[in-house]
């Protein structure tokens, strides 16, 4: 039934009385000046004075896992019903006006107060389930991390107040590129469900309502007056999913992609198969998964398979891949295309088994979702832990500012460093040795550190199961 009080979705408590909004607006009168009598004469309009009604009168309920849209033209009085609203839940918070401090990491910034794990947790969530993204300055984001940052901030203080008080958001995802809007629109309503969230935002354009899927729409005129939809939200697809399309692929196109990954080496091992999803128009390429030849040997492998594999790498090479890469474009993280391009591709190489080492995985169950079981933390390798005892007996910590300057001023460090970041290339790829004497001490320091603090989750498909 739809009503001006909205309709109670079936599992929601709405609060004992709805929320009144009407904004009568008291003008000064215009000053009698010659111009304004002249164009009052001309058109025919008298000056503004005394009160004037901006909306008409309505009432909505505010409910937790709740969307209210108010959608308009400029000047139809979606800026004054959210203010009213704001005014009359005061424990809520604009994600317009939260501020995030200019001098401190992204991650420092987001429940500062609680464990990294949630505020992990609340980035991921957002979409900014990226490292380098957690490293930055607000100031170094783009407009639509900029968005999500101050969404996941939001969120976090919003967590301390009332599950009733409203998040508000005005002017929602204008000046953003429309694909980047819809792919916000589509994660907050995931949000907004999964968190039991009450959300209320204003928009000019309703290209983004069909991912937003808002429970009630208000949709205002120039005049003030409103027309209220509602509607029960439906899990679907991202609303562009069918405009995008999956290519067979090849490795120097990774390059494109190599910039958006949290690793510092492009390192993809011996490479089997590509594929890249593009949007069909435009063939512009906005997500890329690589799949390669697996290492020799993973003890989880092993357990998993009941040590099928065992010293057996004609069979591994025969019946096993690893999914070495995947990457999606900035602007459509957490929507959902990494698991469907992980899905639709992995019975693609003709395999039984595709394996996966995400260091990711603790925070984001992009692989889960794909269909892969997930396994359990990879142990350290017995290498690692040698070379860090190694090095501790010289005094060198792997993660301190001046590591790269002791790799490349002390040669018992760099050898240490070498040895490992050799046996590493010796596992996944052709010329280790080579590889190792033609990189810089930075460079192998920087390897050396992702290897030493990478736990990844190991993953694995059956296709028979």
């Amino acid at each position: 039934m739809k009503t001006l009080e909205g309709t109670v979705l079936p599992g929601e408590h709405a609060p004992a009385s709805p929320t009144r909004i009407e904004c009568v607006r008291t003008v000064a009168p215009v000053r009698p000046s010659r111009r304004v009598a002249e164009v009052a004469l001309k058109f025919g309009v008298a000056a503004a004075s005394g009160p004037r009604r901006v909306l008409e009168p309505l009432k909505l309920q505010l409910a937790p896992g709740r969307i209210i849209a108010f959608v308009g033209p400029s000047g139809s009085g979606k800026s004054t019903a959210l203010a009213q609203i704001e005014a009359q839940h005061p424990g809520g918070h604009s994600v317009q006006r939260v501020t995030l401090p200019t001098d401190r990491a992204l991650v420092d910034c987001i429940c500062p107060n609680d464990d990294l794990s949630k505020a992990l947790s609340l980035l991921t969530a957002c979409a900014l389930g990226e490292a380098p993204l957690w490293l930055r300055r607000y100031a170094e984001l783009s407009d639509g991390e900029r968005f999500r940052a101050r969404l996941a901030r939001a969120l976090g203080l919003h967590a301390r107040g009332s599950a009733l008080a409203p998040l508000l958001c005005d002017e929602f995802c204008s000046g953003l590129h429309r694909r980047a809007a819809k792919a916000i629109a589509y994660n907050l309503r995931k949000l907004v469900t999964r968190r039991n969230l009450c959300m209320v935002l204003a928009a000019s354009n309703d290209d983004t309502l069909r991912d937003l899927q808002p429970d009630i729409t208000v949709r205002l005129t120039e005049s003030g007056a409103h027309r209220i939809t509602t509607a029960i939200p439906r899990r679907r697809s991202i609303s562009f999913w069918r405009s995008l399309v999956i290519e067979p692929g090849r490795k120097p196109e990774y390059a494109a992609f190599a910039a958006m990954h949290y690793r510092t080496t492009d390192e993809l091992g011996f490479v089997d198969k590509v594929f890249v999803l593009r949007e069909r128009a435009s063939g512009d390429p906005l997500a890329i998964v690589v799949y390669s030849h697996g290492p020799m040997e993973l003890s989880l492998r092993n357990q998993a398979t009941n040590n099928r594999y065992r010293r057996n790498i004609h069979r591994l090479n025969r019946e096993v891949r690893i999914l070495r890469r995947l990457v999606v474009h900035p602007d459509l993280r957490g929507c959902g295309i990494g698991h469907r391009l992980v899905r639709r591709t992995m019975p693609l190489l003709g395999k039984r088994y595709v394996e996966c080492l995400a260091t990711m995985g603790e925070v984001n169950p992009v692989f889960e979702r794909a269909g892969m079981r997930r396994i359990g933390l990879c142990p350290a390798p017995r290498s690692q832990v040698q070379a860090q005892h190694a090095l501790e007996e010289l005094d060198v910590d792997p993660f301190a500012h001046d590591f790269e300057r002791k790799v490349c001023r002390s040669p018992r460090v760099r050898s240490i460093v070498a040895r490992l970041v050799h046996q590493w290339y010796q596992s996944i790829t052709r010329e280790a040795e080579h590889r190792v004497k033609r990189q810089s001490p930075h460079f192998l320091a920087q390897v050396f550190r992702s290897l030493i603090g990478c736990r990844p989750v190991y993953y694995l498909w059956d296709r028979d199961a």
